[in-house]
């Protein structure tokens, strides 16, 4: 297993600078998130030159020995823009028109993978039938993945249409073909045991890592109470083939702007690579 770490952590710094830090803090992967209204690299001007911007980007990660490990492509700043089970058809085909250049960049990227996000609920429909038209688009994106060569996932989130880790496992049922990109915080900020989340892993190809805590989707690993030592034994047991991204982010939503992005990327880092190495850790002590 490798790790990784993406531009989205690092919002202040320009895009250069931000790939040049994950460098330096030793990441093998880099995880490119391209989200509309708001990341350093948006989908807006990506799909006016779809090449060309492969190109810049090809030079500025790979030239600096960072591999791609993932596409991360959220449509907007809301997640009912272009969702994939979005009931206005040309609202859907606006966000399927979206995949399908995201997954242009994603091939002349060369990365393994394409993640996006699943959907939401919708108050006019049940539940069920928000979930089933999802998983319909989404098998769709899964196929048409797999004709190109990358591997295409959704990351089940706080706020989308798979509330629980029964409703993730129902959508990857539901959607042949289609992966996840396995995000603890998420389901452990609602209060559900890891253990329920556990079985999710067999469905991943990617998986992003923070710390996490009930009422909190990102806390220091001080106050995380995820055991990311069972994680990686969990991944090794499932034969996980994919990276393990780190991903601390700084933004004014569930108060994910409240940690020193830096220094708990470098911990968490460290945890992790005593985990995959099998030694023991303990959190770092404080100079005085």
């Amino acid at each position: 297993m490798r790790l990784a770490c993406g531009d989205h952590s690092f919002p202040v710094l320009p895009h250069e600078q931000t790939v040049e830090l994950v460098r330096m803090l030793g990441f093998e992967a880099f995880d490119l998130a391209v989200m509309g209204n708001r990341s350093h690299i948006r989908p807006e001007a990506i799909r006016d030159d779809i090449p060309g911007w492969a190109g810049k980007l090809e030079e500025r990660i790979r030239g600096r020995g960072l591999d791609v490990a993932d596409v991360f492509c959220i449509p907007w700043t809301d997640f009912q823009t272009m969702a994939p089970n979005n009931p206005d058809d040309a609202e859907r085909e606006r966000g399927r028109e979206l995949f399908r250049d995201m997954l242009e960049l994603s091939v002349r990227l060369g990365s393994p993978g394409l993640t996006m996000v699943p959907g939401a609920d919708w108050p006019h429909e049940s539940h069920d039938e928000s979930l089933a038209r999802a998983a319909e688009e989404l098998a769709l994106r899964a196929a048409e993945s797999r004709e190109r060569g990358i591997r295409f996932s959704v990351e089940p989130h706080v706020g989308s249409v798979c509330r629980t880790p029964a409703d993730v496992a129902r959508l990857v049922e539901l959607a042949p073909g289609l992966e996840l990109t396995l995000d603890y915080t998420h389901y452990v900020a609602q209060g559900i045991a890891e253990g329920e989340i556990e079985p999710l892993i067999r469905h991943a190809r990617h998986f992003h890592a923070r710390g996490g805590a009930p009422g909190r989707v990102q806390v220091g690993l001080k106050e995380s109470t995820i055991d990311y030592g069972r994680i990686v034994e969990a991944m090794r047991e499932t034969g996980y083939d994919g990276a393990i991204a780190v991903e601390y982010v700084w933004i004014d939503w569930e108060r994910c702007n409240e940690c020193d992005n830096v220094s708990e990327t470098i911990i968490l880092r460290d945890r992790l690579r005593a985990a995959i190495a099998g030694e023991l850790w303990s959190y770092p002590v404080s100079p005085t």
